[in-house]
């Protein structure tokens, strides 16, 4: 068989535009080669469709042919030798129906299995390997592009790890993805021919053990055929494991020799140096074109250098274009007010500057060594590395740049110590594993079909509907952007605690659990895993306002509250572990705590998620320690009621008491006998008033009495 192109797995981590031209005319090949494989599969599918008919329909005649003795014909009578034609005539045909059956069995797994594992296996892993290598590619461009647009002036050391952190991450998986991409499609030119070859072999080998009974030459000479095509099966497939075996060792000798490369500047400079002698380069640069009057842009080209010239190519470009003559040419390095490790190319004459803007400063350095010895007419000698050697000083000259005035200002700042982080009040997430996780799966904590809201759905409508309700009834204006009034003003003047942050929202899901301090890991997990996957890279912006008694978030432009969370809702909120960006908090269902499923919220900061949940740790715990208050308030309240009421019982006891001393008084005081005659001889009569008061007194005790 003739020779089979391959990809260069070698060139993957350069990723040049003909690396890219070469695999998509690879991709085009896998396209065409499954749009046929599909057709192939319909038509041998019809072929073993209609085996397993042609089998069943035998079957159903044997068996049909079978119970002729048992129908009761009117007019048929008992025909003994039709009966014993039609039985030996079941008996072939059951024969028959048997290899049928057996010819089935033999498509299936030598004809349609090989066809069907090439469609579903392998077209489908190469497919699934471009999707991630497309994404992984998006990944990187956008990892270097933040890391280019790092200012020099507003420098910042944790901005500018976390982009060389985020530059190597992506360009790590980017090759690796790369590399095995390419292996697959290396591979897929073996697979291509050995599963065209293998259904027909099979086919071919079921016909002839069909038709054994038919002609002996026929079937030697069919089988010798086979024979030899079953060998080259077996050449190519051999042949197909020592290749993937050598691209399988390829792959792990460049991974563990590349590793140092995917980090866009060399941490360690004494360990690869600035080669000075080159006269030919090539490399991704940034390139500054004018956009307007005064204002520019940068766009990422692949450039290298042709003889005496400078070209560019775009990634997609069959050919580079021109950019400028190196001959005579002068090139420095240069302080850019937004970009570093820029240099300027300028040509012979003056008239055409070029600035352009490299990965790091040994990468920069070597562009300028290379193009002072291009504009030199080195590469036109024949010991070109030996001359570069002598002008590398002028070259020295160029690379070194005159001090920024955020470098002279950084020199004089003074070395700051890192502080001592304090403990967070709430735990971050992922610190130590958790002991549900030994009886919960992380299924059990997120559903992995879970939907996902990326964005924040506010109630304003409602919210807006009950006001203006309240409004017409208290003939007061009702607010047209939703805020809540006077009533909101005066609880958030009452919180004893107010604080502001700037938090963007990832997204929000159902949870399961709340209760297990995995759930917010977890649902960060698959938060950003379906960012990624759905390219979705817009985030809401709003301000967070933690007080005592609820969070909310805020609009920055209208100060409009998009949404309110009571605190006692709030089950639990934590940070990530390793992004101190990430927090989230999982509220308690609107159902209450019999509801089983709640609610997570996702969120990023800026680098302030422990502190974000700090706040909301102590907001909690003076919102205890004021609900505690408030219930021994209300509990002395209580206690002072019940004195009081005990001592109005008390008094009433006391002046019932008095009544009835007064009254039994009054009775003595009627009991006495008659008075004696006076002096002149008249009688002392009792007035009818102290007679109707002994009345009183005597009805009184009989009250009194009762009453005790």
């Amino acid at each position: 068989m003739p020779g089979i192109e391959k990809l260069p797995i070698e060139e993957t981590l350069e990723d040049s535009p003909q690396t890219r031209s070469l695999l998509g005319v690879f991709e085009e090949d896998t396209a065409a080669m499954s749009n046929y494989c599909t057709q192939l599969y319909q038509a041998m599918q019809r072929i073993y469709d209609a085996q397993n008919e042609l089998s069943a329909a035998t079957h159903l005649t044997s068996r049909l042919l079978k119970e002729y003795d048992k129908q009761r014909f009117p007019l048929g009578g008992d025909d003994e030798v039709m009966s014993s034609t039609l039985q030996q005539f079941a008996k072939v045909i059951d024969e028959l129906s048997s290899c049928h059956a057996v010819l089935s069995t033999q498509l299936a797994d030598a004809m349609m299995f090989p066809i069907t594992q090439f469609k579903e296996r392998d077209l489908k892993e190469i497919l699934t390997l471009k999707e991630v290598f497309q994404i992984s590619s998006d990944d990187h461009d956008t990892a270097i592009n933040r890391y280019s647009r790092l200012s020099k002036r507003r420098d910042n050391e944790k901005l500018r790890a976390e982009a060389v952190e985020d530059v190597y991450t992506s360009r790590k998986k980017q090759h690796q993805t790369m590399m095995h991409y390419f292996c697959s499609l290396n591979t897929l030119q073996y697979k291509k021919k050995t599963a065209l070859l293998e259904p027909l072999l099979g086919y071919m080998q079921a016909q002839i053990s069909f038709f054994k009974l038919g002609s002996e030459n026929l079937t030697q000479q069919w089988e010798d055929f086979l024979g030899t095509i079953g060998t080259s099966v077996q050449n190519v497939r051999r042949e197909m494991e020592e290749e993937v075996g050598q691209m399988q060792q390829t792959i792990s000798d460049m991974e563990r020799s590349c590793d140092p490369l995917y980090a866009p500047c060399d941490p360690d400079p004494a360990h690869s140096p600035v080669c000075r002698n080159l006269t030919r380069k090539q490399g991704y640069l940034y390139i500054r074109n004018k956009t307007g009057l005064v204002s520019t842009s940068w766009e990422r080209q692949y450039f290298f250098t042709q003889g005496g010239n400078l070209m560019q190519q775009g990634r997609g470009e069959v050919a580079g274009g021109l950019v400028t003559d190196l001959d005579n040419c002068s090139v420095m390095a240069v302080d850019s007010d937004d970009r570093r490790f820029c240099f300027q190319v300028t040509s012979f004459d003056g008239k055409k500057v070029v600035t352009l803007q490299s990965e790091s400063r040994k990468d920069c350095e070597e562009w300028i060594s290379t193009i002072n010895n291009i504009s030199k007419r080195i590469y036109l000698s024949e010991n070109a590395e030996e001359l570069a050697a002598r002008v590398n000083q002028s070259a020295l000259e160029a690379v070194t740049p005159s001090p920024s005035f955020q470098q002279r200002h950084e020199s004089m700042r003074p070395s700051s110590k890192g502080r001592v982080g304090r403990a967070s009040s709430i735990s971050s997430v992922g610190s130590e594993p958790s002991p549900a996780l030994s009886v919960l799966s992380l299924d059990a904590l997120v559903a992995p079909e879970t939907p996902i809201q990326f964005d924040i759905i506010s109630p304003v409508s409602e919210e807006n509907s009950a006001q203006s309700k309240t409004a017409a009834q208290s003939g007061r204006r009702s607010n047209p952007f939703g805020e809540s009034g006077d009533g909101t003003s005066e609880d958030t003047e009452d919180s004893i605690l107010h604080q502001l942050f700037i938090v963007r929202f990832l997204g929000s899901m159902e949870v399961r659990t709340a209760e297990s301090a995995d759930v917010i890991s977890e649902t960060m997990r698959q938060i950003l895993a379906a960012r990624a996957i759905h390219n979705i890279f817009r985030m809401t912006e709003s301000h967070l306002l933690v007080t005592c008694d609820c969070l909310k978030l805020i609009d920055p432009q209208t100060q409009v509250t998009r949404l309110r969370f009571s605190l006692s809702t709030v089950l639990q909120c934590s940070s990530h572990q390793d992004n101190k960006r990430l927090f989230g908090f999982v509220l308690q269902p609107a159902g209450g705590r019999g509801d089983s499923r709640a609610v997570c919220y996702i969120f990023e900061s800026n680098n302030d998620g422990e502190k974000i949940c700090d706040s909301v740790g102590l907001a909690k715990q003076i919102a205890f320690h004021s609900e505690m208050d408030r219930k021994a308030d209300e509990k002395k309240k209580e206690q002072d009621k019940a004195k009081e009421k005990q001592q109005e019982e008390l008094s009433k006891q006391r002046q019932i008491e008095k009544d009835l001393e007064e009254q039994s008084r009054l009775i003595a005081a009627s009991s006495r006998p008659a008075n004696p005659p006076g002096s002149d001889g008249q009688f002392l009569v009792l007035s009818n008033s102290q007679s109707e008061d002994s009345d009183a007194g005597e009805e009184g005790k009989k009250r009194g009495e009762s009453e005790a």
